[in-house]
């Protein structure tokens, strides 16, 4: 019999990075997916805070080499690879000098939020997809962690949902408390509508003048995990509203439920 495949794609992780507590829960997480008998896959952007020669990153040629399309732009992808301490798992990071080698992640120095965080999203997600097709591993569970994956659910229920590799994939997004769309601008809408979408199609992430990256994840997405202890009450309503298979992490034992989780999902 064969094992499930769970591909995870988070904004951060441990040791690599950890801005908002996603990157410690993310660390342990695929450990015990993996003990239980899953096969895993990890992705995550290589921003430029991330030691490279410290955590023995090297590039993938096999996998290098495409060009990322973002409103008529052509963005290198850059992938490389590293074995998360302590397992065999390989975490795969995706890299790009217009987006990533700044010394900061989401702010400047000055806290001020970086202009083109939508467009460092949009690269990600779809990046994401593309290596995943590269590797010819069809998963049977995505697991997206942090806002900058929102996108993702979206994708693979549109652009990607007749993909031989995610034709059968359910989708998982975990929800935190975190805020990031202020910077975002309507722009957003035509800028991730990739591969012969319709902005029209993104009305899910507006919310009046303004962008909800949540509340269009979570409508396409199979099932929702609050993983912050607390989210806002429209945060709540989203996920309520949708009547999704849901689950909270909680502080003690939350492992096990993810599993069980995952294999409802799939069965």
């Amino acid at each position: 019999m064969s094992k499930n495949r769970i591909l995870f794609i988070t904004q951060e992780m441990e040791p690599y990075l950890d801005l908002s507590g996603i990157g410690s829960l993310i660390q342990k997480l695929p450990a015990y997916a993996q003990d239980s008998g899953m096969e895993i896959r990890i992705l995550m952007p290589r921003f430029g805070t991330i030691n490279e020669r410290r955590h023995r990153l090297h590039e993938v040629v096999r996998l290098s080499g495409m060009n990322i399309i973002i409103n008529d732009d052509d963005f290198a992808l850059i992938i490389k690879v590293a074995s998360l301490p302590g397992s065999r798992i390989q975490v795969y990071f995706l890299d790009n000098d217009e987006f990533f080698k700044r010394k900061t992640v989401f702010e400047d120095e000055q806290g001020k939020l970086y202009d083109d965080n939508q467009d460092r999203m949009i690269f990600f997600c779809k990046g994401a997809l593309e290596t995943v097709k590269k590797f010819g591993w069809p998963p049977d569970v995505v697991h997206c962690h942090g806002w900058m994956t929102s996108l993702i659910p979206f994708y693979l229920k549109t652009s990607y949902k007749n993909d031989p590799v995610f034709k059968h994939s359910k989708v998982v997004l975990s929800v935190y408390d975190q805020i990031i769309e202020k910077s975002f601008t309507e722009d957003f809408l035509t800028k991730a509508a990739i591969n012969n979408l319709k902005p029209e199609q993104l009305l899910a992430f507006k919310n009046g003048t303004g962008i909800t990256l949540d509340k269009g994840g979570i409508q396409y997405a199979d099932g929702i995990i609050q993983g912050s202890k607390s989210i806002s009450d429209a945060l709540s309503s989203s996920i309520q509203s949708t009547e999704k298979p849901f689950i909270k992490t909680t502080e003690e034992e939350f492992l096990p439920s993810y599993i069980d989780f995952y294999k409802n999902l799939i069965h």
